[in-house]
């Protein structure tokens, strides 16, 4: 999950995501600043909480720990949607329905605001190809209110397998544990 930017000064850059979905958000952020800056637009990341007008007594931290309460939280679930299997994940249904149950919110255009929040903040990551489009604008929202749909919690251990033929066996494993030992390769 490393990917190099190289700057004007010919100056090399690497960062390593967690995992794949953080890399991607790095990247298409890191290229929303170079199309405003080549258009000689001023970039600056909105805060989500000013652009939405959420207010101030609504404390997205403390909405996020509650929301992963074991107990009384979201359920963390195995889903699968075109030959993939997405695991620790949920759906954007199960989150605004969470939030209705929850009393955080009065309706269900409310939990849109509010779940949008959620994701533009990082306390919510798209997990499917119609969520990650969404995500990216494609969408009304950034959030969608649908059962096909997925979304995950960064910290989760979420990870997506998809399905293989005979003919195409792949070993799919979740690597977790301490480092060892740490380092990059380089395609020359």
């Amino acid at each position: 999950f490393v990917f190099k930017l190289t700057a004007a000064k010919q100056q090399d850059h690497f960062f390593q995501a967690s995992y794949l979905e953080e890399r991607d958000a790095w990247v298409r952020d890191i290229k929303k600043a170079i199309q405003c800056i080549d258009g000689g637009q001023r970039f600056a990341r909105k805060s989500t909480r000013k652009s939405i007008r959420l207010p101030e007594t609504i404390n997205l931290s403390a909405l996020y720990l509650s929301m992963k309460d074991p107990e009384k939280g979201i359920k963390e679930l195995k889903l699968e949607k075109d030959k993939k299997v997405f695991n620790h994940c949920f759906t954007g249904t199960a989150v605004i329905d969470w939030l209705v149950s929850s009393n955080s919110i009065r309706n269900r255009k409310e939990g849109l605001m509010l779940a949008s929040s959620l994701l533009s903040e990082g306390y919510l990551q798209p997990a499917g190809d119609t969520s990650k489009a969404a995500a990216e604008g494609l969408s009304d929202t950034p959030f969608l209110d649908l059962s096909d749909a997925y979304y995950y919690f960064p910290d989760s251990g979420f990870f997506c397998e998809g399905n293989s033929s005979d003919d195409d066996v792949v070993l799919k494993e979740e690597f977790r544990g301490i480092i060892v030992k740490q380092g990059c390769l380089l395609k020359q």
